[in-house]
């Protein structure tokens, strides 16, 4: 384990990682139990001074905990001075022998896909630093023998493995952006705001952004409807959050984006063309909440987020290793800015208002606004 140094290990921070107790009881119930990141030293440690052209992210684009580092490496712009190699989105297989089964993997060239079609990603690299064929393969050429997730921040200049946590590295990457050489460094986490962003990262994280998996990934029925359920609760509450805002898109108000709003999106963007389907979160779309819909129009806006965003890599990373393999074609212009203004909601946006009428829905199975609409 690669704490920082002096350190002990800390209680579990619920805005970052799962609990680990009985993780193995659990998991054997059919429980999905995210793993821990165990590289957790930061820029700005000794030995890891904050210096432009020096660290290297590994990332997947359709991995939604990478999303939220490639967001934040174009938000400060640090295109040119952090540099960065795309794994393809599927992992390996046993026809990849003498490469070990299930992991990460360089294939700038594609593979031959399960329904006959040769796929390649123009976005997928090779291992430029290090000349890798798996990521797992990165950990151990520092020593790392417990990992193979991504994403991975690397250290050129100490030949080492910074950090694996998500979590971490949008944050380091937000405190040393003009160090790092960022163009463009934003305030993603004022002091002022806190406690604030760290309140809704925490229920973000548990009922959003590892819900979604724990609904998707679980095989005991009763934890996918409990993760469910939580799930579209959730979405409410970011409704009428937002809908408090008259005056702002963002989570929090005010005229820019926050941590906690670069935290929800990766969740976000996926739903309606990816979790609605493939991870059973089908009670309503992202659509079908106008101010949370405008909220995701309006990040996907911000300058380099598109560019961050590849629903091709999502698609193929999701649908290509499960079921028939065979990868959804549409959603085409996603996501289009619908409810440019509350009126274009054509009265969705009072359902914001009746916060116990979606609540009877959501349990009652009915569609959302339904009970609005038939005026009960």
């Amino acid at each position: 384990v690669l704490l920082r140094e002096g350190e002990e290990k800390m209680s579990v921070n619920l805005a970052t990682e799962e609990d680990q107790t009985n993780k193995k009881e659990r998991q054997a119930a059919g429980i999905f139990v995210r793993g821990v990141s165990t590289a957790r030293n930061r820029i700005g440690d000794e030995g890891f001074e904050a210096e432009p052209n020096r660290y290297h992210l590994y990332v997947a684009y359709n991995c939604p905990w990478c999303h939220r580092v490639t967001l934040a490496r174009a938000l400060h712009g640090l295109e040119d001075s952090i540099t960065m190699d795309v794994l393809f989105p599927n992992r390996t297989t046993k026809d990849d022998a003498p490469l070990e089964e299930g992991r990460w993997q360089f294939r700038p060239d594609g593979v031959d896909a399960p329904t006959g079609r040769h796929v390649s990603l123009p976005e997928c690299t090779s291992d430029t630093v290090l000349g890798k064929a798996l990521a797992k393969q990165v950990y151990e050429d520092s020593g790392v023998m417990d990992q193979t997730s991504v994403p991975i921040l690397y250290d050129k200049k100490s030949k080492r493995v910074v950090n694996n946590e998500s979590a971490d590295m949008v944050r380091m990457l937000t405190e040393h952006a003009a160090a790092l050489g960022g163009k463009t460094p934003r305030v993603l986490f004022p002091g002022n705001l806190k406690d604030e962003i760290e309140a809704i990262e925490t229920w973000v994280y548990t009922d959003i952004n590892n819900g979604s998996y724990k609904a998707g990934f679980s095989s005991n029925a009763d934890t996918y409807e409990g993760a469910y359920t939580r799930y579209f609760q959730a979405l409410e509450r970011l409704e009428v959050q937002l809908a408090g805002h008259a005056d702002s898109v963002w989570l929090l108000g005010g005229k820019e984006p926050t941590e906690a709003d670069l935290r929800l999106f990766p969740t976000i963007y996926r739903h309606d063309p990816v979790y609605h389907a493939r991870m059973k979160l089908s009670y309503a779309t992202i659509r079908e909440y106008p101010f949370l819909w405008r909220w995701l129009c309006a990040f996907h806006a911000l300058p380099g987020v598109k560019e961050s965003s590849r629903l091709s890599h999502c698609k193929q990373g999701y649908f290509g290793r499960n079921g028939n393999n065979t990868i959804p074609v549409g959603p085409p212009g996603y996501p289009l800015p619908m409810y440019a203004t509350p009126a274009a909601a054509v009265g969705k946006d009072e359902w914001v208002k009746e916060p116990e009428l979606r609540a009877r829905e959501l349990a009652e199975g009915l569609p959302r606004g339904w009970l609005s609409s038939h005026g009960q």
